[in-house]
């Protein structure tokens, strides 16, 4: 944590001096002030020149001048943010601590490389590589972590609350009453009497679930402890199939039936930089939106390695009203594997085991690094580039968005999921698409131009920003890292060679003009400044400009010794 802390500082942008030694390939003592504190520690500079610190090199100088050992909390309090924002990204810390500590204390680290994909999807523990409280989950309790933490993976069943039918807007595929019947067998009957028993029926009331945490947290504030005191809302209790939590912490699979949809929920809790509550303004345009991005995969033949898992249902309470956004509920497909076919997160890529070895070490002894490589990039990684550069589309392909299809550790095809928030289009740059939904119809919020905000963008620039960002520099950037330090790969190279793949490609399909106009080509990228952001630097400091690993620039060779 400490070193990710000083990765994104340095990164970033925060330290009011940062100087790396030169030479080479920039491998020694990176140095950053904050304040009037110097800190320092071993390491390099990789792609995008994200800093890859030593663990347990990072050091700050005393008043003395002398050099000790770095802490969490000296180096929190040195960040040139307020008082508050501060001492939140602490709390954060300390939390994240506190659930590594658990986590090690009480359970076994798994052997993950023969797990089925839901049950790996809750096992990569390491969490997020870049924000250093990637296990926040504020609020949470050590209970409530061996109760719902993916980690712990303990299956259990979701609580079902029951409102007036004016608070409540559902996007379902088809019959209400056999959306609900199918998803809660014969627990539907048995919800139903319960709302009889309150005076309420389904003429009245409409269902949705909740996450049993985020129920217990509502239920001990207002507004819903006065609803539920009221009987204006009914709590239902616990029904349906058991579900385990996914590395997202709110994103479920079925426990009992893993082919079966999962369900992304709201939870009142900060993990990495975000609330985990679901925007109210993309829950009940999931569905269409959805549907939309799939008929343009299904439309080229360029797509056939890559699948979508739909957000096929929605439900959404008090939409416009002081619950909004906290409870909602968004089910999305699950894998379709073929009969000889497995599936991992793509992050699972860049982790290793407790064999010590990483995780794809035996796929690469059987098939050989660079051919494997190789074959990552053209049914992973070209899909995602091909759908943004013919079509006009972009994905948040991060390393958790992303699943890989292989054959015993061979590369066969590419799953993308979670769109309801991130997928993002410039109208004037959209290319062989069917008609955009009208999303404004479905949620006034999308209505009018462009603006930035939802999922049209003004510019084919700004659309690019979104995949060089989440694919390349904090997605694929961690695996080459990775096998650059275990596996003897030649990062920059190649980087520079994936950029000509990507030129390569667009010059295949007659697309180098509209490569041209995403601007993705400069010497410089904008990336999201994620600690800047949490820290309410946003405003000042929403991205940073980082070298371009893909297309670098005479300069940056020079400096990485390429």
């Amino acid at each position: 944590m400490l070193r990710q802390l000083a990765e994104a500082v340095l990164f970033e942008g925060l330290a009011s001096e940062s100087a790396v030694p030169g030479g080479g390939r920039l491998h020694g003592r990176l140095h950053g002030r904050l304040g009037t504190r110097l800190f320092r520690a071993l390491g390099r500079l990789g792609p995008f020149g994200r800093p890859r610190l030593v663990p347990g090199t990072v050091e700050m100088a005393d008043a003395a001048g002398e050099w000790r050992a770095a802490s969490l909390d000296a180096l929190v309090e040195a960040l040139p943010a307020a008082s508050e924002p501060r001492e939140r990204l602490l709390a954060e810390l300390r939390q994240t601590v506190a659930l590594c500590h658990w986590n090690t204390d009480h359970l076994p680290a798994p052997e993950r490389r023969a797990l089925p994909f839901a049950v790996l999807d809750g096992a990569l523990w390491e969490g997020h590589p870049y924000h250093p409280c990637f296990k926040a989950r504020t609020g949470f309790t050590l209970d409530d972590q061996a109760a719902y933490g993916p980690e712990a993976a303990r299956p259990f069943r979701l609580d079902w609350l029951a409102l007036p039918r004016g608070t409540v807007a559902l996007a379902l595929p088809g019959c209400e009453d056999a959306f609900w019947r199918a998803a809660l067998g014969a627990d539907w009957d048995r919800l139903m009497h319960r709302l009889g028993e309150a005076g309420h029926s389904p003429a009245t009331h409409a269902i949705l679930p909740v996450h049993p945490w985020q129920l217990r947290h509502l239920a001990g504030r207002e507004p819903l402890r006065a609803r539920l005191a009221a009987g204006e809302a009914v709590a239902l209790g616990r029904a349906g199939p058991r579900y385990r939590a996914s590395q997202s912490l709110r994103t479920l699979h079925d426990a009992d039936d893993p082919r079966r949809a999962s369900v992304k929920l709201s939870m009142s809790v900060v993990s990495t930089s975000s609330l985990r509550i679901l925007d109210p303004h993309f829950v009940l345009t999931a569905p269409a939106l959805s549907d939309w991005l799939a008929g343009i995969v299904a439309g080229d033949p360029a797509l056939a390695r890559m699948a979508l898992l739909r957000e096929c249902a929605a439900v959404l309470a008090d939409r416009d009203g002081p619950l909004a956004g906290r409870l909602a509920a968004i089910w999305r497909e699950s894998p379709d594997l073929a009969p000889g076919e497995a599936a991992v997160p793509f992050n699972a890529l860049g982790l290793c085991e407790p064999d010590g070895a990483t995780f794809a070490a035996p796929w690469l002894a059987r098939h050989g690094l660079h051919a494997w490589l190789d074959r990552l990039v053209e049914v992973a990684v070209l899909p995602v580039w091909h759908l943004l550069v013919a079509h006009g589309v972009a994905l948040e392909a991060h390393g958790q968005n992303m699943i890989l299809v292989h054959r015993d550790g061979w590369p066969e095809r590419v799953i993308l999921r979670d769109f309801h928030e991130s997928a993002e289009y410039a109208p004037d740059f959209l290319r062989d698409v069917p008609p955009v939904p009208d999303l404004g119809a479905i949620d006034p919020a999308h209505a009018g131009p462009p603006d930035d905000r939802f999922h049209a963008m003004r510019s084919a620039a700004v659309l690019a920003e979104l995949v060089t960002d989440s694919l390349f520099v904090f997605n694929l950037a961690e695996i080459t890292t990775l096998l650059s330090r275990r596996h003897g790969l030649d990062e920059a190279g190649f980087w520079r060679r994936l950029g000509q793949r990507l030129r390569r490609h667009a010059a295949e399909h007659g697309l180098s003009d509209r490569l041209e106009a995403l601007g993705v080509e400069a010497p410089t990228l904008r990336v999201e400044a994620l600690l800047a952001r949490k820290l309410g630097l946003a405003e000042s400091q929403g991205s940073v400009a980082v070298p371009n690993a893909l297309f670098p620039s005479p300069l940056t060779l020079l400096r990485t010794g390429s």
